[in-house]
């Protein structure tokens, strides 16, 4: 973990939804970043008389000797941070701090992960997917992913989700769309949020655990719902996005 800005250099940057651009950032002085999935870094960013900071989930797969990561920002309207970051140019130069945070897979015993998002909340759990894949290769734990947004061109890193789904029965996408209409899904869509979605679930609390990422409503809304249903506080895993300009 730095608690000193280390600077960065923008590696590449594209837009993956309408909505979120992906950053790809590495390391000025080429040394390699040790993180774990579902970790973030966040970013200090000068603004007029002001510094900015922002923290971003690392959407990359940790590997050995890796120089770079990337993170997903959603548009703010009339964001400052949005502004900075949505104009940024290759070989743009950032100072971040991280990897924080403690929103990471744990050892636990065999279990059915319930992985819970909204918009860029996501982000850690394609950081995270190919231990899942491998947890669930080896019998460890079944996975549901939930991702709640719009419309279905908002699916961040949707087909990826999608291919890792279809190549194992025991890790299920579910994709929730609160704007489409019913009679336009497809299969596997759902319509509605998915704090609603999760009440069409079975859940175990003693077996089940859930992580919840994004909206702050939808985690509060999600962790209300898992406590009444009896799920130990140990079992449900947070990490709020708090929208900020």
């Amino acid at each position: 973990m730095s608690l000193e800005p280390a600077e960065f250099v923008l590696s590449a940057a594209r837009m993956v939804t309408p909505r979120i651009r992906e950053l790809t950032l590495r390391r000025a002085d080429g040394a390699p970043l040790a993180f774990v999935a579902g970790q973030f870094v966040t970013l200090h960013l000068p603004h007029q008389d002001k510094l900015l900071r922002r923290s971003y989930s690392i959407a990359s797969v940790p590997q050995p000797g890796i120089h770079e990561v990337a993170i997903a920002v959603s548009h703010v309207a009339g964001g400052r941070a949005t502004g900075i970051l949505f104009s940024a140019e290759p070989d743009a130069r950032f100072k971040v701090t991280g990897p924080f945070g403690r929103f990471v897979l744990r050892d636990d015993p065999p279990c059915r992960y319930l992985l819970i998002a909204t918009g860029t909340g996501v982000t850690p759990y394609r950081a995270m997917l190919p231990e899942l894949e491998a947890r669930v290769g080896a019998g460890r734990c079944t996975v549901d992913l939930l991702l709640g947004v719009r419309g279905r061109d908002e699916l961040l890193y949707g087909a990826e989700l999608a291919a890792a789904a279809a190549r194992s029965s025991q890790l299920r996408f579910h994709p929730c769309l609160s704007r489409v209409a019913s009679d336009a899904l497809v299969p596997g869509e759902r319509h509605g949020y998915v704090q609603d979605a999760l009440r069409s679930f079975a859940l175990d609390p003693a077996r089940d655990v859930a992580y919840v990422c994004g909206n702050p409503e939808m985690i509060d809304a999600v962790y209300a719902h898992l406590t009444a249903a009896g799920f130990p506080i140990a079992n449900v895993r947070r990490e709020k996005y708090v929208s900020s300009n």
